[in-house]
């Protein structure tokens, strides 16, 4: 599957790298994200929790960044088990340009999808992932629009 899009956050550029690299800001916007842990300044390990058609999984993963160009860009991946429902895994190129006082945010996404979960077709996934995507920068969206009308 592959995804491609982008986001127009209210915030200057350093301050939307800043919560892209925030687990807690991170957390709050996943869908179904239980719990994010920062391992180091370039991993972190996540439980989250998501139903794609009749299918609900946990999934245990990592996710790691890595190609770091602060603030400019990053390629985000992960892998995650979720048990008998299989496995996704993934990544993201991730890029924010600075216009005025707000940043553009674009993202290709590839991910793949393995186990019970692929048995679903891939018009199943590709809609609940782009929902989801959808749903996760929408929050951050929020999150870090908000954060920066409070700071002004």
């Amino acid at each position: 599957m592959d995804m491609t899009g982008e986001e127009r956050i209210a915030a200057r550029r350093d301050a939307v790298w800043q919560y892209l690299n925030d687990p807690e800001i991170l957390k709050r916007c996943i869908p179904g994200c239980q719990s994010l842990e920062m391992k180091s300044p370039t991993e972190l390990t996540a439980v989250v929790k998501v139903k794609i058609g009749p299918v609900s999984a946990t999934f245990n993963g990592t996710v790691v960044l890595s190609n770091l160009n602060p603030p400019q860009s990053y390629t985000i991946s992960g892998e995650g088990k979720g048990g008998i429902a299989g496995f996704a895994k993934g990544g993201a190129d991730v890029t924010l340009v600075e216009e005025g006082d707000e940043t553009v945010l674009r993202y290709d996404v590839k991910a793949e999808v393995g186990g019970k979960i692929a048995q679903l077709g891939s018009r199943l996934i590709d809609s609940t992932s782009k929902k989801l995507a959808q749903q996760f920068f929408a929050d951050f969206n929020l999150a870090v629009s908000g954060s920066a009308e409070a700071a002004s």
